[in-house]
């Protein structure tokens, strides 16, 4: 797998699932403010649901951040309907759900697993730019923590409004940063 880290989102359109509406959704929604495109194997499953519910708890900490959500699965918007109403977990979802039935987007952030036709659970956080930050790929069994993730965003936040400075791991708001230089070689 290449890396897809800085490098920008490819061209894509598609329709989504948001607020009880179907909904034109391209790659250029994606600029202007941060962004996750969260993509996962399919609706009606098992580890899913609880991914993506652990999403929905988290989405209103993410929008105070100016972050927009949107999550990826290689059903139709159709399905995504029909999850939204038949799933009390899926209910409290309030971003957008792409439908990716042709696997374009999936292919793009090179998640698809062409033989099966479904996405791996890869997360991209993306700045305002389109440029790709954040990269995790996991395979299908291992759930994604949404917790973890807002603090993924909040140190890729401060990097970008920073210059000079990165942050060291299990970095949190507020804690000391560093900035890189001759005197903190083999100090740390």
């Amino acid at each position: 797998m290449s890396t897809l880290i800085n490098t920008t989102v490819k061209p894509f359109k598609t329709t989504a699932f948001h607020k009880g509406e179907f909904v034109p959704v391209t790659d250029a929604d994606l600029k202007g403010k941060w962004s996750v495109v969260f993509f996962y194997p399919a609706d009606f499953t098992f580890v899913c649901p609880t991914e993506l519910g652990d999403l929905a708890d988290h989405y209103a900490k993410l929008q105070e951040m100016g972050v927009e959500v949107y999550s990826v699965s290689t059903d139709t918007h159709f399905t995504h309907k029909a999850w939204h109403d038949a799933s009390e977990t899926i209910k409290k979802i309030n971003f957008p759900m792409l439908g990716d039935a042709t696997g374009t987007i999936s292919r793009n952030f090179e998640v698809m697993i062409e033989e099966e036709g479904l996405a791996l659970r890869g997360t991209f956080v993306i700045d305002p730019e389109g440029v790709i930050k954040v990269c995790e790929v996991h395979d299908l069994g291992i759930g994604r923590s949404a917790k973890e993730l807002v603090r993924k965003i909040q140190a890729a936040q401060y990097v970008a409004s920073h210059d000079g400075e990165v942050c060291p791991a299990s970095w949190q708001p507020g804690e000391e940063t560093l900035s890189p230089s001759l005197d903190l070689v083999g100090k740390i």
